[in-house]
């Protein structure tokens, strides 16, 4: 099997200059806990929480690979208020496959959002967002994804190459289990460079601006023949002035 691409790692302190110049930053797992505000063993402490994902219904390619929750809050400097649970919505313009439509997935778990690394993570993250666009309120979709390879193959972004609609996009690995595949390849949305490379750390992170890339994760597969095997992500992402929908 062909060694994975590894991420280019962005510094601590150069995380936001690299998103101002290419568009995007992988950050290692340190950094996430740095984020947090927490150790290794609490951010593990929130890995249960992808165990209990219902299925999602929503999937026009008729595959059964793909579970999640889905939860909204608005970050507001060091204020993080979970809103209301409402439907997920995204433009055609942004999703040609699921786009469109209301979603309406099961919300996170009480207890996952009540765990201590939950809230400094979206303060930490809102921050970055404001240094790189102005101090404002952010309004945050929070979804858990989990991808399976139960009938073969599992497909995280079956969209595919795609930009979200919002201004920041973070993906968060947190943890990958018998599989192989699942490369991460971002593109500029104007202009010829990409990169290609596979998160393999749980806790790292890529955070891009999604005005200027557009992302993509290739299918996964069992790493053992008749062996399934899954994918883990935290997907949050950061939009300006209201949720898509709203606006």
């Amino acid at each position: 099997m062909t060694a994975p691409f590894l991420p280019p790692l962005s510094d601590a302190r150069r995380v936001l200059d690299d998103v101002r110049a290419r568009g995007f930053a992988a950050v290692p797992a340190e950094q996430v806990m740095g984020l947090a505000q927490a150790g290794a063993d609490d951010l593990r402490c929130l890995e249960p929480g992808w165990d209990d994902l219902p299925p999602d219904g929503y999937l026009k390619d008729g595959g059964r690979y793909r579970r999640r929750r889905h939860s909204c809050f608005v970050v507001d400097g060091d204020d993080v208020r979970q809103v209301p649970h409402r439907a997920h919505w995204q433009s055609l313009d942004y999703n040609a496959l699921h786009g469109g439509m209301l979603r309406m997935f099961e919300p996170i778990a009480p207890g996952t959002i009540a765990a201590p690394p939950w809230s400094p993570l979206l303060r930490g993250l809102g921050r970055w967002c404001s240094a790189l666009k102005g101090a404002q309120p952010w309004h945050v979709e929070a979804h858990q994804f989990r991808i399976d390879t139960t009938d073969g193959i599992g497909r995280p972004t079956p969209e595919g190459a795609h930009r979200d609609g919002v201004d920041f996009v973070a993906v968060i690995l947190v943890g990958r289990h018998g599989i192989k595949g699942g490369e991460t390849r971002v593109f500029q949305a104007d202009g010829p460079d990409g990169q290609r490379f596979t998160l393999l750390q749980p806790w790292s992170l890529l955070f891009l601006d999604d005005a200027r890339m557009i992302h993509e994760s290739t299918p996964i597969q069992p790493a053992d023949e008749g062996v399934p095997g899954h994918r883990d992500t935290l997907v949050l992402t950061w939009r300006a002035g209201a949720f898509q929908g709203d606006d």
